[in-house]
């Protein structure tokens, strides 16, 4: 080691120790998290995308951009209230105010980006054409309305609480059916996508799911008007005042 042999010498390295210490304490002081509704829903985006576009190679992480606001709000509603039952989502809606919820979902509401495929799983022929029957006519015998019957004609969903079931992942639309049937997902009673998802077989789920995952993407994705749709069955999540302009609850 040199020793220094000046005053100068003394001043300088006195300086470069004070010049490295303010350096390390920057480093350490605390940093300043931007505080902007990006930052605050990074938990969100950190599965569902950047703008909610959904994560199609995951196949379960569904799409949220450009989904009605009312449904959005709601489904964090309910994994709040222990409707919906998603370890994840049950956590990060738990400390969630009523206002702040629709914030997040007003924001996911207004995203338009584009649709991604998600990959379709290889099913025969007569099991496409079964999902597509059920989805587009549904089932009168079994009293299974058609999902086209709430959901809108091109699948888009309906304003301004109804979602698109349109470029969903195959395994997130058989999971949400599945579960409406074992009871771990649920909404206001009465809960119409219970009775439905309850008259479906476990072949019929697969049927409609593949069919929707398969399906091509109609030019226009927005979400059909409100009231252009008669929802054919009684759902809870429609209120007395709303009944004629608002489709049920799904996806």
């Amino acid at each position: 080691m040199i020793i220094p042999s000046s005053p100068r010498h003394w001043a300088a390295l006195l300086l470069a120790s004070l010049l490295a210490a303010a350096a390390h304490a920057d480093d350490a002081a605390p940093r300043t998290v931007p505080d902007t509704l990006a930052q605050r829903i990074a938990s969100c985006t950190a599965c569902h995308g950047e703008h909610g576009e959904g994560t199609p190679d995951s196949g379960f992480f569904p799409r949220l951009a450009g989904k009605p606001a009312d449904y959005l709000a709601r489904q964090l509603r309910y994994f709040q209230q222990g409707l919906r039952k998603y370890g994840p989502m049950e956590y990060t809606a738990r400390p969630l105010s009523d206002a702040y919820m629709h914030e997040i979902a007003e924001y996911f509401a207004a995203q338009q980006v584009p649709y991604t495929r998600s990959p379709a799983p290889k099913v025969s022929d007569a099991l496409l054409a079964r999902g597509e029957a059920l989805t587009v006519h549904g089932d009168p015998e079994r009293k299974i309305p058609a999902c086209a019957a709430c959901h809108g004609s091109q699948l888009t969903g309906v304003e301004p609480s109804t979602p698109g079931l349109v470029g969903l992942p195959y395994d997130y639309v058989s999971s949400q059916l599945g579960s409406w049937r074992t009871g771990t997902r649920a909404a206001a009673a009465p809960d119409c996508m219970a009775t439905i998802a309850n008259r479906l077989t476990p072949a019929d789920i697969t049927a409609v799911s593949a069919w929707l995952a398969s399906r091509e993407l109609p030019a226009d994705m927005h979400a059909q008007p409100a009231g252009s749709v008669q929802p054919p069955l009684q759902c809870g999540v429609l209120d007395a005042t709303a009944a004629t302009t608002r489709a049920g609850d799904g996806a």
